[in-house]
């Protein structure tokens, strides 16, 4: 009999992860991770950007999507306004962190602002400017990557109206930085981050087992419902809701639109069903997206059919393929089309969707495929690779089943790394099923 999952997964590490911090030694682990991006990450990439003074601007509950990933855990949102100012003067020094507020802002950024001196915080956002005179002023503002455009129509307008013709002219799209500074993983990010994934496995792997699965009784929506309680439990958030699916030996054939777009059905879950899910954790700012499958034996069996194993097999196969197209510098829509006429030379019916993940889910970087977009992706599927980031490797390969007289989809998702060493999974992959008892 095959092991019951081959897997990685929870040989390794799991101990460690099983119960998450306390909030108060999260919240300082958090602040530990933001300091050191700022000092040692945020300057490397101003340079390789080419831009001096990067300026974000929120008001309170409108935070910038990048603002918000530099403010300290006690700040659970902007006050007041909140205006960032960051400033590298070059030459190997460190790179000023301003606030034009009325408050530092954690220990991260100085408050430069003194309102009983300068009543008009924009004025003393201008003084700032000019008392450092940037060859650039990047600001948030993007056609094409939604995290990149936080800078709202209004203080955008009244930031204009402040600098004067000489200082608009400076004003540049901070677009590329705002990617880099949202995609470009740390070292120690990357210490954790397994970690964290490892949590969203053994989620999976206790949703999708007889501790929560009683076929015949157990529904779709209750194993749903169990990981959004479970996740609350463990003080995790989910930063969408999960979904949990079946494929039979019916007459109901696969649909993408239903697939990816619709709620899901409630079913009762049967011996013979192919189980699926899609769950993601946040924790320490960081991201997973997961998606894996269960067999549920019928009677007698003590392992899935041969068939599912080959189907699995081919899924993993189109994962090896795309990964090993990852290099520096290729763009999205170049590894997309190359994996996809790989794939299908040998002989494997591919859709590959897959997507950055840190600070956010569907994280900006690189775009590689979208379930309704197989040809390539406009604007962030041009955008290149770069080394140290990470991603979810989404995917499916559909298989037909002779004995269900029908083609399934085995669809699979990972969250991976990739550096100069090539990609690896975080905390192993999928190769086998979670399999379930049904007596």
């Amino acid at each position: 009999m095959r092991l019951l999952l081959i897997l990685t997964f929870f040989i390794i590490g799991f101990q460690a992860t099983a119960h998450p911090l306390p909030m108060r030694e999260r919240a300082a682990l958090v602040d530990e991770l933001l300091e050191d991006r700022l000092t040692h990450l945020l300057p490397q990439l101003m340079t390789r950007e080419g831009i001096d003074m990067w300026v974000l601007i929120s008001r309170e509950y409108n935070e910038d999507p990048v603002l918000k990933t530099m403010l300290p855990s006690t700040w659970l949102s902007a006050r007041r306004r909140t205006i960032l100012v960051l400033f590298n003067p070059g030459q190997g020094k460190p790179v000023e962190r301003l606030a034009i507020a009325r408050y530092d802002v954690g220990n991260a950024f100085k408050k430069a602002w003194d309102k009983e001196k300068q009543p008009d915080q924009w004025q003393a956002l201008k003084e700032v400017i000019e008392q450092r005179a940037p060859a650039s002023i990047a600001i948030n503002k993007s056609a094409n990557v939604a995290l990149a455009d936080g800078i709202t129509a209004t203080e955008y307008e009244e930031l204009q109206q402040v600098l004067g013709s000489k200082w608009q002219a400076k004003l540049v799209p901070a677009q590329p930085l705002a990617i880099a500074w949202l995609e470009t993983r740390s070292e120690k990010e990357m210490a954790l981050y397994p970690s964290i994934v490892a949590m969203g496995h053994k989620l999976i792997a206790t949703a999708f087992s007889n501790q929560v699965i009683t076929p015949g009784k157990t529904t779709t929506e209750d194993v749903v419902w169990w990981l959004r309680e479970q996740s609350q439990a463990m003080k995790l958030d989910n930063w969408f809701h999960p979904t949990v699916s079946i494929q039979r030996a019916s007459g109901e054939k696969f649909d993408h639109l239903s697939a990816f777009s619709k709620n899901k059905e409630e079913q009762v879950i049967q011996p013979g069903d192919l189980l699926h899910v899609d769950f993601g954790i946040t924790y320490l700012r960081l991201n997973t997206d997961q998606q894996q499958h269960a067999y549920v034996l019928r009677p007698g069996e003590t392992d899935a059919p041969d068939y599912l194993y080959q189907a699995m097999a081919s899924a993993n196969r189109l994962q090896d393929i795309f990964t090993a197209n990852f290099k520096a510098g290729r763009t999205g829509n170049e590894v997309l089309k190359m994996s996809r006429q790989m794939a299908i030379e040998e002989g494997i019916k591919p859709a590959i969707y897959s997507h950055p993940i840190g600070y956010h889910g569907h994280a900006a970087g690189t775009t590689l495929g979208m379930w309704d977009a197989q040809d390539g992706v406009p604007g962030s599927g041009d955008y290149p690779l770069h080394l140290n980031t990470a991603y979810s490797i989404e995917l499916n390969a559909a298989s037909f089943i002779q004995a269900w007289n029908k083609e399934i989809r085995i669809m699979l998702e990972e969250d991976a790394y990739f550096d100069k060493q090539g990609v690896r999974y975080l905390h192993g992959r999928q190769t086998g099923f979670h399999l379930i008892q049904s007596e």
